[in-house]
């Protein structure tokens, strides 16, 4: 792609333009390195896109409209994406109900709460503070780059060095196996999803001050893009294995094919049937691995 882009684009490989790639893969990359746990269980969160919408409003409407420090209307945001991360887990690893189900209802009803909440309206005219929290400069480098990075050290950590990142492997392998083992499989898959909701809340702040407004509709795809670079970084959707490193030229990939498409003048529309397209060859790559 990389070579591809270069020979048909002459912006393709300057500096701005590769910055700007890093900088659009950076909140798909947060989110998905939430969707790499969910997945390496065996599991699926389509809600991501919902909590990124949902806890994006809340905090504008509190900072915006109610006067609430910048801080505590993060915090709060952050708090609503443990609860509904929670919840997902609640229902898939308490009641015993299949992820694909579970977050597919979340997707209704989380995006269903963002536009009750606001109305329908978007937010408009965020915090200066706030937007250079999440979208400032360092120099040349975008601050949410170094937030996406900062945020796959962590998970690299916790997947690695950590009995949970242990366990969630262990589960993605054997879920019986595990439970006789003595892991507390429901609790490890409650924490899982709420990391899910997390990293979907430390995405809905990223996408937020950039868009310099919350929108209750934003984030309607986002939950296909992770998965997509969750899956083409080496993750299999079976289970019990993970690839980090990989989901961040996962989505790098998608990024760059994004960045590529505009740069060559083609509609968005074709853009869509690309990224469908290097979706399926995701899944068809997965297959082919796990066999």
């Amino acid at each position: 792609m990389v070579i591809l882009f270069s020979l048909l684009s002459q912006y393709f490989l300057t500096i701005n333009n590769i910055l700007s790639i890093v900088q659009q893969s950076a909140i798909n990359l947060v989110i998905a390195l939430g969707m790499s746990f969910v997945i390496s269980t065996g599991g699926i969160d389509l809600s991501v896109g919902a909590i990124v919408a949902l806890t994006s409003v809340i905090m504008a409407n509190l900072i915006n409209n109610y006067g609430i420090p910048i801080l505590a209307g993060i915090l709060i945001a952050f708090l609503v994406g443990l609860i509904a991360g929670a919840v997902n887990g609640f229902f898939v690893g308490v009641v015993g109900l299949q992820p694909f189900i579970v977050t597919l209802a979340s997707v209704t009803y989380l995006r269903g709460l963002a536009l009750v909440y606001t109305s329908g309206r978007p937010i408009y005219g965020l915090s200066d503070n706030f937007t250079k929290l999440f979208a400032g400069y360092i120099g040349i480098v975008p601050v949410m780059v170094i937030w996406a990075l900062a945020a796959t050290v962590v998970c690299i950590f916790l997947m690695r060095k950590t009995r949970f990142g242990e366990y969630t492997l262990a589960i993605g392998g054997n879920e019986e196996a595990s439970r006789l083992c003595g892991i507390n499989v429901i609790k490890i898959k409650i924490y899982i999803y709420m990391l899910s909701g997390f990293m979907s809340a430390l995405g809905g702040m990223m996408l937020a001050a950039r868009l310099d407004a919350a929108e209750p509709a934003s984030g309607s795809s986002y939950e296909l893009d992770a998965i997509a670079a969750v899956v083409l970084g080496g993750t299999s959707m079976s289970g019990g294995k993970v690839n980090m490193i990989g989901c961040v030229v996962g989505a790098l990939i998608l990024s760059m094919l994004a960045n590529g498409l505009t740069l060559l003048n083609i509609q968005t529309y074709y853009q869509q049937v690309a990224t469908g397209l290097v979706i399926l060859l995701a899944v068809i790559l997965d297959k082919r691995r796990t066999q």
